[in-house]
């Protein structure tokens, strides 16, 4: 099979439109640790063909090794025995190869046998990992695991254990949810209890589920540490390793992702370690590592977008019906063109989400640069949620068009696509359902994250062939800001819940229209994208703006009725 990089221009063109060289020199901090690792870089072009040719690497092991395995672990799946799990064959030889490629530690840094390459770069190796293997991402693309212990853990902790992450040893879970504690996290009861005899350790008791990769040898675990609290406030992050004390009790029977084992874990007397301070645990450290899992996910979305959409378009060139290939039938291809446009546009919100992040962090480090950290931290708080909610949606609908192309061929599992779909349909609940998302996106808003940037977007010159898309969006733009506007004032919190989803998606519309006006400017298939975008995102704008402008409270009023329990 291809090269998934090298495959594909539209994943090398955001990133060369990424201010990658920027990003390396921030992150290296003059390049001070070339003469001490000798893979290093010794300056910025240094740096990003280093990070080009890593991506070249990935691309090759998914192409070449993880894709051909997919369909026999989707198949197999993980196995569950008296309380150990197995990986599916195709699985652990991924693992083995990946970790052999020394590509296990990509974000962390070199002194913990890490590459401490970019969070962008990071996403578009999860993107090729996943179009591979959606599965394989739970294992390959939760690098926050790590990241979280580096951020925030004891040294003693971060050189114990990030080594092995490091090294491919260890897998990793973030064990959060459970039986009566899914999104609201405030509700975990699983109890944290210090150890009289070792005042550096605690014993974990209690039930988690829907854990992902739940069998893994370091476990983040969400526990109560303080006694008689109720909300998040009394919540600890601790560290646990699989062993004495910790159980998989069973593994789930689900839809989809089934070489990624979802398991529920019973903890007796487990000892465990803190990770930060006391009753940080839900506020900071655990927010932080969904934002990382969330950017990750939306990576493995755009994956998933890409292998489907690639999948139906190579059927409807090749399949002949009435005399012709059914690629040359106009509902086809405006369903195909379509799809397109939302594949490219949720791969240039996941990078884009990618490079705030990584000036976010690297400006969080600089206290001098306080004013810097607080503009990226802002967009990177409301990319985030706005790349999990658009490239989730659009893995499961890219999934559900490409089945529609193939018709009945697509229902059988002589091709990948119901896997596609299977696979797809978490990607928009875990880690945050999108409705979840959808609030977290509302949030930024209201309290003006993205202000600056779109200000920014409409301020700066246009020319070249999408120059006269520039009206049209500056309108929607002033239709966008109504809507919020309208919206502060009314200060209706049931109101305001209601009509989110219109909210957020104007914001994404908007700020998709600008990025297609930009990149229009250097690429030609980008500014017809921006040709046939734009006039569909300003119907939807104008009627997203009505509806949320219109006071309607009908469903507030009348659900409770409707939807009575029978």
């Amino acid at each position: 099979m291809p090269n998934f990089y090298d495959d594909n221009p539209d994943l090398r063109f955001n990133l060369d439109q990424a201010p990658l060289a920027e990003i390396a020199r921030l992150r290296e901090h003059e390049f001070a640790e070339a003469g001490q690792y000798p893979y290093a870089p010794r300056d910025a072009a240094d740096a990003v063909e280093n990070y080009h040719e890593t991506l070249r690497i990935v691309g090759d092991i998914a192409g070449d090794f993880i894709a051909p395995r997919a369909e026999d672990v989707d198949r197999e799946g993980a196995k569950w025995h008296d309380g150990v799990v197995t990986y599916a064959k195709g699985t652990s030889e991924a693992l083995d190869r990946l970790s052999g490629a020394d590509l296990m530690g990509f974000t962390l840094p070199r002194q913990y046998g890490g590459l401490y390459l970019p969070h962008t770069t990071y996403a578009a190796a999860i993107e090729m990992v996943s179009r591979g293997d959606a599965a394989l991402m739970t294992l390959f693309g939760l690098g926050d695991i790590a990241e979280t212990i580096l951020r925030f853990a004891s040294d003693e902790l971060k050189d114990k254990y990030l080594p092995r992450f490091a090294t491919g040893e260890a897998t990793g879970a973030m064990v959060l949810t459970e039986p009566d504690a899914g999104s609201d996290l405030q509700a975990v009861r699983l109890k944290a209890s210090p150890d009289p005899s070792d005042p550096n350790l605690w014993r974990l008791n209690g039930v988690k589920r829907f854990i992902t990769n739940g069998c893994g040898d370091i476990l983040l675990v969400l526990a109560r540490s303080e006694e008689g609290t109720r909300d998040g406030r009394g919540l600890s992050l601790f560290l646990a390793e699989k062993g004495p004390g910790l159980r998989v009790r069973r593994i789930e029977d689900k839809l989809g992702i089934h070489g990624s084992p979802t398991c529920e874990l019973q903890f007796t007397n487990c000892p465990a370690w803190l990770v930060g301070r006391r009753r940080f645990g839900l506020i900071k450290y655990t927010m932080d590592l969904m934002n990382g899992a969330r950017l990750a996910i939306a990576a493995q979305s755009v994956g998933i977008c890409e292998a489907a959409y690639r999948e139906a378009l190579a059927y409807a060139h090749s399949r002949e019906q009435f005399g012709k290939a059914i690629i040359h039938f106009p509902a086809l291809a405006d369903l195909l063109i379509g799809m397109r446009l939302k594949l490219e546009l949720a791969r240039t919100l996941t990078i884009d989400c990618g490079v705030a992040v990584d000036f976010e962090k690297e400006y969080e480090a600089r206290p001098a640069d306080k004013a810097l950290y607080k503009k990226w931290h802002g967009y990177a708080s409301s990319l985030t949620p706005m790349a999990k909610y658009y490239a989730s949606e659009a893995a499961v609908e890219l999934s559900n068009s490409a089945l529609a192309v193939l018709g009945g061929s697509g229902f059988m599992r002589d091709y990948p696509i119901e896997r596609y779909l299977r696979d797809a349909r978490i990607t928009n609940i875990y880690e945050g359902t999108s409705q979840l998302q959808v609030v977290a996106i509302l949030a930024g808003l209201l309290g003006g994250d993205l202000d600056s940037l779109f200000a920014d977007f409409a301020a700066r010159p246009y020319t070249g062939a999408t120059a006269r898309h520039l009206p049209a969006v500056a309108e929607a733009l002033g239709l966008f800001n109504k809507a919020m506007d309208y919206v502060r004032q009314r200060a209706e919190r049931d109101y305001t819940d209601l009509v989110a989803r219109h909210l957020a998606d104007m914001a994404i519309d908007v700020y998709s229209a600008f990025r297609l006006m930009q990149f229009g400017e250097v690429s030609e298939s980008k500014a017809m994208l921006a040709d046939l975008f734009v006039p569909a995102m300003s119907r939807r704008v104008r009627a997203a703006h009505d509806a949320a402008t219109s006071g309607n409270r009908l469903v507030l009023d009348t659900y409770q009725t409707l939807l009575a329990q029978a």
